[in-house]
């Protein structure tokens, strides 16, 4: 029978860095007129056309991991606000591309700069964005979301006898 370590499990951390990071986030984009989510698609979708790309909402999902149509209703958001525009892939009649309009790229600049200056804050217990400690925080972070979760059965003998 396994114990429970002491203190907060590291689940329980990262559900509240992660709570603390979207809180953070939604105030520092709030003036602008975006949520936390609207910010993650946009910001995602103008690094996307920086590189060449004109993504269709799945490959926007994919990338961002959020679910397919939260994104198409966020971009439904955003094309009513005028920031980004949706057209049909000529490639693909299914599929809807997206792009940023000029004056949601000069949006998302404006919160792209916000929120740099609040992950600087976050991180400046690590010594900063560009410290080492930060870089190896990332490269964990990025194992942790690397790692594929595999379903397990109700009755798997791992879970059974553990704390819910």
């Amino acid at each position: 029978m396994s114990t429970v370590p002491p203190g907060p499990t590291p689940g329980f951390l990262v559900w509240r860095l992660a709570n603390k990071w979207r809180v953070a986030v939604d105030r520092a984009v709030a003036p602008l007129g975006l949520t936390h989510a609207q910010y993650v698609l946009a910001a995602s979708l103008h690094g996307m056309q920086r590189g060449g790309q004109r993504p269709s909402q799945r490959r926007l999902a994919d990338h961002t991991g959020l679910e397919a149509l939260y994104v198409s209703k966020l971009a439904r958001t955003l094309e009513s606000a005028g920031l980004i525009e949706r057209t049909r892939d000529p490639r693909d009649p299914r599929a809807v591309q997206l792009a940023l309009t000029e004056h949601g790229q000069t949006l998302t600049r404006q919160a792209i700069t916000a929120v740099q200056e609040l992950l600087q804050q976050l991180l400046e217990p690590l010594g900063g964005l560009d410290a080492p400690r930060t870089r190896a925080f990332t490269e964990e972070l990025g194992t942790l979301l690397d790692a594929p979760l595999l379903p397990s059965a109700p009755d798997d003998e791992s879970t059974q006898g553990a704390p819910p």
